[in-house]
């Protein structure tokens, strides 16, 4: 019989356990997580204890869903999720069970459970590994495994289809053929359409999150739950990019997949944006014709594609501060630095795109060249080179001290209403002309000069 040794942490909540009577194991994530070679830091708890039994025996809990079964117990400096053994009946709507029973023992508890993988425990008396559904042979050999009929466990819950999509994105595992066609099977996928705009937003992130979120994205798409979520995703599919001039090796929706890759995994707004900055290109498409070639043009690409994120953002849930910041990144994705730009340009796109938005932009541009051909940028690329550049021409302009907003000017609203100017739409006028000028003439940014331009200004404004 093979065993885990456990962590000091879960022996001594076992202990408690034992000395009410009561069994404890080690289930979900964490065992998948050990068995795989993998640390785990989030443990929960399956047990025969009742959750008012595991309330009277640990001084702190958590009725976090007691209705279903689980508490969390803050043990040691721990949150562990604890819930008694159970059963489910139907699912009417395809989320929660109609009703819920006690089970009698740890086997009858896994039977309940989404994927074999994920029906696996360990006896925290023990350290002994309960696996009635050979889940340790499908983690050998990557495969993603539905527990009994895989049709009638996504029927039961929308959301795992999702969740197995996920896991094959997050794992680098294959979906085992049953479980896939279940997937794709239509009453299946209409109860997974029915599922909250939360829960997918929630899963989608998580596969953003993957090493190489474009598996995750290809599953979606070939299910066909990509297509319920995000329908703008279709027109994508097939809209050639490649014109003879060596831009693009894929069609639009491959192209963003692919960037979604090259955009830093810890960063998942700029994964997002990576994956929605071309978004509009079906839209905007033209073929031109320039020295007897046909060529392909996306012209203001970027302006509408910005428009259709905020709809796609908003319709999945995301908050306002999170739409704003994929929309800023996607409306400015297409910025082309020259050397031969000024240090007034310099000063111009830092005002327009935001000092704090710089390093996302620049990552998003990597990701957007990653995704023309699926190859990791070299550092002795053109691009890095020109992004190198323009990072030193940034930091030479903020040593400068330039202003590039109205808080660093020499003088505020204040400051105008001394001199006769009403507060109201000419004040604001007149600050945002002070600002222009002194991004053409940063040594213009003096109390006494500024005063000096906004008289004038008042004057020809015809005061």
């Amino acid at each position: 019989m093979i065993k885990v040794k456990l962590p000091e942490v879960l022996l001594k909540m076992n202990a408690i356990f034992r000395s009410h009577g009561h069994e404890a194991y080690l289930v979900g994530g964490a065992v998948r997580d050990m068995i795989r070679g993998k640390d785990a830091a989030d443990w929960d708890i399956a047990t025969d204890a009742s959750p008012e039994k595991v309330c009277s025996m640990f001084h702190r809990v958590i009725p976090t869903g007691i209705a279903h079964g689980t508490v969390t117990v803050h043990f040691l400096k721990h949150e562990i999720e604890t819930t008694t053994y159970r059963t489910e009946s139907s699912y009417s709507d395809g989320r929660h069970p109609d009703s819920v029973s006690f089970a009698s023992n740890i086997e009858e508890d896994l039977s309940r459970r989404d994927f074999t993988m994920n029906a696996i425990a360990i006896s925290l008396e023990t350290g002994e590994i309960v696996d009635p559904f050979f889940g340790q042979n499908d983690i050998k050999h990557k495969i993603i495994r539905a527990v009994g009929n895989p049709r009638e466990r996504f029927l039961e819950d929308g959301l795992r289809p999702i969740r197995a999509i996920r896991f094959a994105s997050q794992l680098s595992f294959s979906i085992e053929k049953n479980t896939f066609e279940a997937i794709c099977a239509d009453d299946v996928r209409k109860v997974t359409e029915i599922i909250s705009l939360e829960r997918f937003r929630d899963e989608f992130l998580k596969i953003l999150k993957s090493e190489k979120p474009s598996v995750g994205l290809k599953l979606l798409e070939q299910t066909g739950i990509l297509q319920y979520f995000i329908p703008e995703f279709s027109a994508c599919r097939g809209c050639i990019q490649g014109d003879g001039r060596c831009f693009h090796d894929f069609d639009v929706a491959d192209h963003l997949f692919y960037a979604c890759d090259g955009a830093p995994a810890k960063k998942p707004l700029v994964r997002l944006a990576a994956l929605l900055h071309d978004i509009a290109k079906p839209d905007v498409k033209r073929i031109e014709t320039f020295n007897g070639n046909e060529i392909f043009t996306f012209y203001e690409h970027e302006n509408v594609g910005a428009k259709k994120t905020e709809q796609i953002m908003t319709r999945l849930k995301f908050s306002n501060a999170e739409i704003a910041t994929v929309c800023h990144l996607v409306k400015n994705h297409m910025f082309h630095y020259e050397s031969a730009w000024t240090d007034a340009a310099v000063r111009r796109f830092l005002m327009r795109v935001g000092r704090e938005n710089v390093e996302d932009l620049f990552d998003l541009r990597l990701a957007d060249v990653y995704g023309m051909h699926n190859v990791k940028v070299s550092e002795l690329s053109p691009t890095v080179s020109n992004l190198n550049e323009l990072s030193d021409r940034i930091k030479a302009v903020e040593c400068a001290n330039s202003a590039l907003s109205l808080k660093d000017l020499a003088v505020n609203g204040s400051d105008l209403i001394k001199i006769g100017i009403k507060p109201g739409k000419k004040l604001g006028w007149i600050l945002n002309e002070l600002l222009e000028s002194v991004v053409d003439e940063p040594d213009a940014n003096t109390k006494e000069r500024l005063i000096f331009i906004a008289k004038h200004l008042l004057e020809e404004s015809g005061n």
